[in-house]
């Protein structure tokens, strides 16, 4: 079960708000940022750069509701359908046309076209197809929010889902192109940083070791066959994340009291491979 110290801590509040607040708290994604370059994390911070909303984002962020908070709320935040029929041609109108636009505004919701429905859809039937997520995701609750304090930064984590199957687990949803490189892709998207960050503030909220709290990945490709893979991320690859994490906020917090943010390409770098 979730420890009672930690459910008290949990917040449900709108992904907008979430987000909102990475101006007063450090998440996973800003801390990235500043591990590839501090200044790239001021300008986002200041206001000078933004986070790219990629289609594919929509997909995956659709997904994630779908899949773990239900249909219901899958509906209430999504509208589905291809827009108003040009009476001359008798298809829907292009989505970058007038009569699109005002069609998609007037839904007052983010729109999936029936395309992208379908590919969430079988998004979902490929995880709930694999046993091993399904156990995953038979109790727990869905993007949970925790804030706390840790290494005197005010963080916070946005969790997947936090699960009490056989004792409480993070789990994050990822969808992939392909499963045979997915090991590969989370190296080159430092995954395993983001869940070391999770676990680390997941543990301070709740006082326990961030040793006693398993993080898993549930991973489902985004074509046919829309394969499922679980993976249980390793105690010796999250100590070595949460290690490389803790010494990046140090470096964050010199940052903050200098106010001086490198690029960090101020050095000479020598060129020595073919």
């Amino acid at each position: 079960m979730i420890p009672t110290q930690l459910a008290d801590r949990f917040v449900f509040e709108p992904a907008e708000a979430y987000h909102a607040a990475v101006t007063d708290n450090l998440s996973s994604h800003r801390l990235a940022d500043f591990r590839k370059s501090p200044l790239l994390y001021h300008w986002k911070q200041t206001g000078l750069a933004h986070d790219e909303e990629r289609p594919a984002y929509v997909i995956g962020k659709a997904a994630h509701t779908l899949i773990l908070e239900g249909r219901e709320k899958f509906l209430s935040e999504y509208a589905v359908g291809d827009g108003p029929i040009n009476k001359t041609t008798g298809k829907p109108f292009k989505s970058d046309s007038q009569a699109y636009q005002k069609w998609a505004e007037a839904q007052g919701k983010p729109v999936l076209s029936s395309k992208q429905a379908q590919q969430i859809e079988q998004l979902a039937a490929g995880v709930l197809s694999h046993e091993l997520a399904r156990q995953l995701l038979v109790l727990g609750v869905a993007e949970a929010v925790l804030r706390t304090r840790w290494h005197e930064i005010d963080c916070q984590v946005r969790i997947d889902w936090f699960t009490h199957m056989a004792g409480a687990a993070i789990v994050d949803l990822k969808t992939c192109d392909d499963l045979d490189y997915f090991e590969s892709d989370s190296r080159r998207y430092r995954y395993a940083h983001q869940l070391a960050f999770y676990r680390s503030i997941t543990a301070t909220a709740a006082l326990t070791d961030p040793r006693e709290l398993p993080v898993h990945l549930i991973v489902v490709e985004k074509k046919t066959p829309f394969r499922c893979g679980v993976w249980r991320i390793g105690e010796d690859v999250l100590a070595v994340a949460q290690k490389e994490n803790e010494e990046a906020v140090k470096r964050l917090r010199r940052c903050r009291e200098t106010n001086t943010w490198p690029t960090g390409y101020e050095d000479m770098r020598t060129f020595d491979w073919i």
